[in-house]
């Protein structure tokens, strides 16, 4: 098992490096001194955690666990994940929703108030320039949360569209929410957890849904949401009281929630087939060619009008060269870029993410393969460090997703 725990540590390692080095491929790495801080950072160290860059952050990836102990905590109990790197904005204005369902494939307007949806952010290619949780607070007010790695190109693109918006009389405006931290409380204990934090009924509050309510005496931004596959809640939380928020959580859970980093998280996400930007998702994959179709909502289908709708609408129709696929794996983990084969040894496509689940306690990936080679069942080929190990297409999620839904 010490072997297994290793090659986990290390697969994850290289999984979260080759994300980061495509998202900033035009950076040169931070020093540790010119690495970002959040409002956690000091609180991170003092409980042993192992601080590394990550998109120009220093972020912790584990603590005193393990990698593998962390991620089974989180399915048994509960793990609290500081996700401040990640940046959360708000559009405002009474054409906010038409504005930004010409950026995005998700059906805005449909949402109903205080109810948010997974879309992507498109070119005109049809790519995909980032995944991203919008919620529609009002009907003039939409807050909505980007990955780290893709804040700048993501903010700058915005802003473009924005200006031009603008100048032709449309009423939109922005806030980038740099003075609140971000928290992920996930798993079975999340909720019971934080119920002890707010006099709001959590248990009226399901998966997708979001409010605005005190918790532990601070205004705060809660969704119903997560990267994990459990029930859980993410927290923005003014920064000045992030610290405090934290030690409430873990002493309510009385040990049982742990701090948590980004080693688990992947390996979490990756257990829940969520897509990780920059190895499942680029600039050259349509939101179709991901398994994201579902995302994009009738009237969307019917009307387009976002960018790179045409090759996007025209893919539902015909369907995709390529599709993602979900898998397991005998031999070492798969790896980012190993090449998938067809049992005669010809090539389909390639590995995006993947690694040996803690849960399964078996190697597990997913990757891109050519239509028709992507049903559940077919046999395939991984090639690692030049030899071929033998692998099956699986349904995903791997591991079953327990979000908190009206029954």
């Amino acid at each position: 098992m010490r072997g297994g725990l290793w090659q986990l540590g290390q697969s994850i390692t290289r999984r979260l490096a080759q994300a980061e080095k495509k998202v900033l491929a035009s950076r040169c790495f931070a020093s540790e001194a010119e690495l970002k801080k959040t409002a956690l950072y000091d609180f991170h160290v003092a409980h042993g955690g192992k601080m590394v860059p990550f998109a120009g952050w220093s972020m912790p990836i584990q603590y005193k666990d393990s990698i593998m102990e962390s991620t089974l905590n989180c399915r048994e109990n509960g793990s609290l994940f500081d996700v401040s790197h990640m940046c959360g904005l708000s559009l405002k204005g009474k054409d906010c929703i038409p504005f930004l369902e010409k950026l995005v494939i998700g059906d805005i307007a449909g949402l109903a108030p205080g109810t948010g949806t997974l879309s992507v952010f498109t070119n005109e290619k049809g790519g995909s320039i980032d995944d991203t949780v919008i919620t529609k607070v009002t009907d003039d007010h939409i807050y909505l949360v980007v990955n780290a790695g893709c804040r700048d190109k993501d903010l700058a693109h915005i802003e473009g569209h924005m200006k031009s918006f603008t100048s032709k009389g449309g009423d939109v405006s922005w806030h980038i929410h740099d003075e609140r931290s971000l928290l992920a409380l996930q798993g079975p204990l999340a909720a019971s957890v934080l119920q002890h934090l707010t006099k709001e009924d959590l248990s009226k509050l399901y998966f997708g849904h979001f409010k605005m309510i005190d918790i532990n005496g601070a205004h705060c931004f809660l969704t119903r949401t997560g990267y994990t596959g459990e029930d859980g809640f993410e927290i923005s939380v003014p920064s000045e009281h992030t610290v405090d928020l934290a030690k409430a959580i873990l002493e309510k859970s009385e040990g049982k929630v742990r701090l948590t980093g980004l080693g688990a998280r992947d390996s979490l996400r990756l257990e829940a087939a969520l897509c990780l930007y920059g190895n499942d998702m680029e600039q050259h994959i349509t939101p179709v060619e991901a398994g994201l179709t579902w995302a994009i909502g009738k009237r969307r289908r019917a009307e387009g009008g976002f960018l790179g709708a045409g090759v996007i609408l025209k893919q539902i129709e015909e369907g995709p060269k390529i599709r993602r696929v979900g898998f397991s794996s005998s031999g070492p983990p798969p790896r980012s870029h190993s090449e998938i084969l067809n049992t005669s040894g010809t090539a389909l496509g390639e590995v995006t993410s993947g690694g040996f689940s803690p849960c399964l306690k078996k190697n597990i990936g997913m990757g891109y393969v050519k239509s028709g080679s992507h049903k559940v069942g077919t046999e395939l080929k991984i090639v690692i460090r030049g030899k071929s190990y033998d692998a099956v297409i699986t349904k995903m999620p791997f591991v079953p997703a327990k979000y908190y839904k009206p029954s």
